[in-house]
Parts: structure tokens; sequence; C-alpha cells
């Protein structure tokens, strides 16, 4: 079913065909691992990637292509893979691309889930990631080198509402031949189609617009397969010859579809993030009301964010669909039927009063993002910022010296030697500002010497630190 057909028929229709055994017009679950193989050379074939069709629900299942095929049409994609998570799907996109010592640039608006896969978990594997104000082009530039392999963002961020230019992002990823991969889990293909604006590949938690009611999690990578992955000999998972299947090249042979199918052959097969059908089952039903749950959800949003931004208690509102907001403009080009469902407010004074917004009965303290529910209230102060935040430590000099953190309490927060990105886990009291004490230290543990340091919480999830101290001196500055 091709992109002749509207959204709304497409979010029904897309991937689904009447079963040749029933006739039933709904998509059936298959719940089965194994399928039968028509005869030997059947199964070779599969096997070799020399034909397409079912070999083992860990790599493909009937529920889970339809699944892969509505997102991928809906996106505008040429192929697409399911997997067990949003968080799965990132692993997922990265794979094929990296190899240990490479690095991915990501925005520094990001999921605070995202921020701690990407700041701590992949350094398991030999990866890393830079994050850089997208806003700062010259930054962004200036932070892909010889090691990148990829730059990571979001459309819509999460939860802040901030809309990403994606065209000019995509440029810089296009100028230094490198994939650009979008997370569109917070705007859904509705609203925005990263593909349109010069994405490559598009990521989405499934668990959450899509599918909408909250019942399964799952994930989703599309393929716009627009990318030469043997331009250069940055790709070898898919430009050069893979082991597995006798030298195949991945690329030359598969063409556009080269990355979805290395994302099933290989991904799948070795790394097991694997959707169920039952899962894929209830996405399908959710995506099939998607673009009317969209369109509600940015009405509800501009009333409600209207109407906190006049209210005197509040001190911002960060949704990018009022016209206060420095991202407005972003919205007729990048996503124009609207900026999302999601924003973050604050509100004026300190902590406990704030607190006092959760005695409404309309605003119950949840952690997920709106999944067809009523209106959840983030409180970002308690929950948000007692995750993993980084700062970037860069030095004047070459010394030897250390810097650490500590909070007002005397505890250390984090202990740095030379320069680099410092992860930091941290609960802040509740307080619109906060104070960090910076101690710099010689090889000895001998203190040089020792200050404050003004930290700022600027909207949720986003703690700044600015300022010089020591001597030796330290830049500081949250990425």
């Amino acid at each position: 079913m091709t992109q002749s057909y509207g959204f709304d028929t497409l979010q029904i229709h897309a991937g689904a065909r009447p079963d040749p055994a029933t006739g039933a017009r709904q998509t059936p679950i298959y719940q089965t691992t194994a399928y039968v193989f028509r005869d030997a050379d059947h199964a070779a074939a599969l096997f070799n990637l020399q034909e397409v069709g079912y070999i083992y629900s860990r790599l493909t299942n009937p529920t889970v292509a339809v699944l892969q095929e509505r997102i991928a049409t809906l996106e505008g994609g040429v192929g697409a893979v399911c997997c067990s998570s949003g968080h799965a799907a990132q692993i997922m996109a990265l794979f094929p691309l990296m190899a240990p010592g490479r690095n991915v640039v990501a925005s520094t608006r990001l999921y605070g889930g995202t921020i701690q896969q990407f700041s701590n978990t992949i350094r398991k594997f030999g990866w890393s990631a830079k994050f850089v104000d997208f806003d700062d082009l010259d930054a962004l530039k200036a932070a892909i080198d010889d090691d990148t392999r990829a730059v990571f963002c979001e459309s819509i961020a999460n939860p802040g509402g901030y809309i990403t230019d994606l065209p000019a992002i995509a440029a810089i990823s296009d100028a230094a031949g490198l994939p650009l991969i979008v997370d569109n889990t917070s705007a859904t293909p509705y609203l925005c189609r990263p593909i349109e604006h010069g994405a490559t590949l598009v990521v989405h938690s499934t668990t959450k617009y899509l599918t909408g009611n909250g019942t399964v999690t799952g994930g989703a990578v599309v393929d716009s397969g627009k990318f030469d992955w043997s331009a250069s000999d940055k790709f070898p998972s898919l430009a050069a010859p893979e082991p597995a299947y006798h030298g195949l090249k991945f690329h030359e042979v598969l063409g556009p579809m080269a990355f979805t199918f290395h994302s099933i052959a290989v991904g799948l097969r070795d790394l097991g993030m694997t959707m169920n059908p039952q899962g894929a089952h209830y996405t399908l039903m959710g995506i099939e009301t998607l673009s009317l749950r969209m369109e509600r959800h940015v009405q509800n949003a501009v009333t409600v964010a209207k109407w906190l931004e006049a209210d005197s208690r509040v001190d911002f509102v960060t949704y990018a669909g009022l016209e206060s907001s420095p991202y407005n403009h972003r919205v007729a080009s990048i996503c124009p039927k609207g900026a999302g469902g999601l924003f973050t407010f604050a509100v004026k004074g300190d902590g406990l009063r704030a607190a006092q917004w959760n005695d409404l009965p309309a605003l119950p303290l949840q952690w997920q993002l709106p999944e067809g529910g009523t209106l959840r209230l983030h409180y970002p102060r308690q929950l948000a910022l007692g995750r993993t935040f980084t700062l970037r430590v860069q030095r004047d000099d070459r010394t030897d010296a250390r810097l650490q953190l500590l909070a007002e309490n005397g505890q250390v927060i984090a202990d740095a030697r030379g320069t680099g990105d410092l992860v930091v886990n941290w609960m802040p009291p509740l307080a619109e500002r906060l104070v960090l004490r910076a101690r710099l230290l010689d090889g000895a543990g001998k203190t040089i010497a020792e200050g404050p340091v003004p930290l700022t919480i600027k909207e949720p999830n986003i703690l700044q630190v600015q300022g010089r101290f020591g001597a030796p001196s330290f830049d500081l500055r949250t990425l």
C-alpha cells in the first residue's frame, strides 16, 4: 500500500492483507515460535537470505511484519524492524554503525533515559557519546571527528517539547558523510516525518503514542533507504563481507533495504531484542486511531499550556506551540499539524510550594509520558534531577590535578582527573538555585583551591554549571 492513500487509511490498512487461509480481515496474532519449510531447498534459501520468509520468531513473525510495514509506510521509509522497547530500538539503530572506539554525536535535549543509556551503558560496548547543543551548529560541526558514526536527536524532545531544526542538522550530517538518527516518539509520523527533512533512520518507542493505551512496550527502527553505506569505509557491517552469510555484502546485494535486512538477520538474531506478536497486535490496534488521538493531544496541550502561561503562579512553560516559545517558528515547517502533546512548566517559589500542585486531583504524580490517560505532572526537581547529568570538563593546563564537585552538605558527587565528560549521579535538594563547591587537588590529594560554583536549574533535566575555578582553572558547563 503506497502513499497515494491518505494517512487515516494507511494507519488502518498499511501492511495488512486478508488472512489467506480464513479470509480474516483483521491481522491474526501468529503466536508461534517456528515455521514449517516446504523442503530443504526452501529452508536453505531462507537461511541464506536468498528468499524472504519466516524462519524463527526471534527474527521474523507475520504479525510483527505487518506492524513493521505499517510504521515504515507512515514514516515514508523503505523498511522497518520492530523490537522490544524504545531503548532496544536505539541500540538496534546504532549496532550496525558502531564499533569499539567509535562515537555518536547526540543532542543535549534528549529523554533522560536516553542520556543515561548514551552516557553509561553504551560505554560497555566500547562506544561513546558526545552531547552538544544542537542549536549551536558550529559546536555540532566541531564535535564530529574521524570516529563519529552517527548523529542523534529527537524531533520533539521529551520532556521539554523543544523542536529540533532537522533540515539544518541533516545538512551537517550529510556533509560529514554520517547518518542522522531521529527519535520521533513524541511527534509520531502524524505530526512529523523526519525522513522528509533529511533523516537517515527514525526510531520510536512504540510504547508511547503509537500504541497509545499503555499496555505493551515496543520499539521500531525505520530506514529511509537513502544512505550510501558503501561511500566510505566507515560502515563495514553494511558494506563489507559478512562472515555469517558466506561473505554477503548487505549494501551491495540488498541496496536500499540493506540496513533493515541486517537489523533482522544479524541484529535480532544476535541481540534478541524481539517484539512479541501479542505486543505487535496491541500496537496495530493503537495505530488505527493515531491521527485522531494526536489531533486531540495537540488541542489539549495548547489549551493547558495557554492557561498555565497566563497563571501568575507559573514561572515559564516550554511548549513550542505557544507564540512566546523561542522554537515556535519551527512548528510550521517541522511539525505543521502541531507541536505535540508534551511540555513542561515551572512553578514559582521553592520546591515545597511546587509540590502543592500535586495535590490537585487532575494532576497525579506519575513517571511516564501520557499514554491515553489523564494529564501527568512531571515533578522535575524531585524526580528527573535525581538521575544522571553530564558535565564537560575542560582544563587550561595538562597537569595531573583532580577536580571534585561537592554538594552543600560536603558530599562528593563527582571526581574527575584531566579533560573529558564527567557523569554525575546526584539528587539535588528542592531549591530554585543551588550551589556546588569545586575542589582542586594535586596529584598527592592535597587541596590546591576550593570555592563555590553556581548551579541553576534552567529547565527540567538541564543543570547549568558555568564559571572558571582554581589555578590551574577548569571551565565547567553542562552538555
